[in-house]
């Protein structure tokens, strides 16, 4: 199994110049490689031009421009065209499928942050210094730059990445390493259901407190948000502004990151099965259809935007999308079972005597039967349908 690994990096004042330098000449030959494919295909003659014959051009450019292409990796630079090939591959899907095309863009030099080196050993060295007391990772035109290693890499590493994050530097590493075994059994089994008050609630009648990480630092972010506003475009006092917003923004994204690995950690080890419900997060963030008035052209009737503005909100900032996927990570990696169940009326259904109607949930939080009177809390009611009916489409599968 691959598994990946992102370590913070220590670069001297130095290796920071030449790191940066390595992000512009891949963002220009990125930009370039664009350029030549829009060109080719608006000439009359309609050319297309692809990966491999751009990378044919790589050794004629590196010679043209030794002081800033030729300084850099052969196969980094190979990656960043498989990059921009990749996005074209992504456009004309997009096409074909009918969806919105999103034709690539030409990228500023400070929204292109990350190279990618294929191999280990091919412009780049994993623990290049492995009898030294630090581990340090070399890049081709950069040196040995000090890495913050808090855990040991197991496993054969693949590909290296260096990525910048404001003024931070990282690599990210993948390893191919044994699929681990798989984790005792527990004999427990759960559902889940998500929520907004809660961030999560089990069928065993247990809550996860939801953490509202983006509510707490939403005061801090407006305020920042709007010096940002406030300065001129192109002025260094613009640019504190904008590392400002972005690192806020960094840090409310480690933090959901960091919930739902502790969350997902605490399931998996304690449970054998979870099912969860199969939400459709694009589909629920969607802003409503505005209502036009028949009776005055131009003008529009109200259709609750602002409120489902605030709720749009509060879905994201719980982060729902995160914490399935790591839980599925984590899940497939311990030997555990991950069911994703159907989410129509799993709140509304009495689990005493199934009697399915909106009138059982009187409130956001309050279950009361109206077919036999079962009263339970409205999130641990969701939480025990997903699970029967995850345990019911696993034992339906053939086999």
């Amino acid at each position: 199994m691959i598994r990946a690994y992102k370590f913070l990096l220590r670069p001297t004042v130095g290796q920071q110049q030449a790191l940066t330098e390595m992000l512009r000449d891949h963002c220009s030959l990125y930009n370039g490689a664009l350029q030549e494919r829009r060109d080719a295909w608006r000439h009359v003659s309609g050319t297309t031009v692809r990966y491999g014959e751009q990378s044919a051009q790589l050794k004629e450019i590196r010679a043209f421009d030794p002081e800033c292409q030729g300084r850099w990796s052969f196969s980094s630079q190979q990656a960043t065209l498989r990059r921009l090939d990749r996005a074209f591959a992504a456009f004309f899907r997009r096409v074909t499928s009918g969806g919105k095309p999103g034709y690539p863009r030409f990228r500023g030099v400070n929204r292109f942050d990350t190279v990618d080196f294929p191999r280990d050993g091919d412009g780049c060295r994993w623990d290049s210094t492995p009898h030294g007391p630090v581990t340090r990772v070399r890049f081709q035109g950069v040196g040995h730059v000090r890495v913050h290693r808090y855990r040991p890499v197991v496993g054969r590493v693949k590909t290296i990445s260096v990525k910048r994050e404001g003024k931070r530097w990282y690599v990210v590493l993948t390893a191919e390493q044994a699929r681990p075994g798989p984790l005792p059994a527990t004999g427990s089994v759960v559902g889940i259901d998500m929520g907004i008050a809660s961030f999560l609630a089990d069928s065993d009648g247990g809550f996860v407190p939801s953490p509202r990480h983006g509510r707490k630092a939403a005061a801090k972010l407006e305020a920042a948000q709007q010096a940002l506003s406030r300065c001129k475009r192109g002025s260094k006092r613009r640019r504190k502004a904008v590392e400002t917003v972005a690192r806020l923004h960094r840090k409310v994204r480690r933090q959901r990151l960091d919930h739902a690995h502790k969350t997902t950690l605490d399931l998996v080890r304690e449970h054998d099965f979870i099912a969860h419900e199969d939400l459709r997060i694009r589909n629920m963030v969607k802003a409503p259809a505005p209502k036009p008035d028949p009776d005055r052209p131009g003008a529009f009737l109200p259709n609750g935007a602002a409120a489902k503005a605030g709720l749009n909100r509060s879905i994201s900032d719980a982060g729902w999308g995160v914490f399935l996927t790591i839980l599925h990570a984590k899940a497939e990696s311990a030997g555990r079972e991950v069911i994703a169940v159907d989410p129509r009326n799993t709140s509304r259904t009495c689990p005493a005597c199934g009697h399915v109607a909106a009138e059982n949930r009187p409130t956001q939080d309050t279950f009361h039967c109206t077919g036999c009177g079962h009263q339970a809390h409205a999130d641990t009611v969701g939480a025990v349908n997903v699970l029967r009916a995850g345990l019911a489409r696993r034992n339906a599968r053939p086999g």
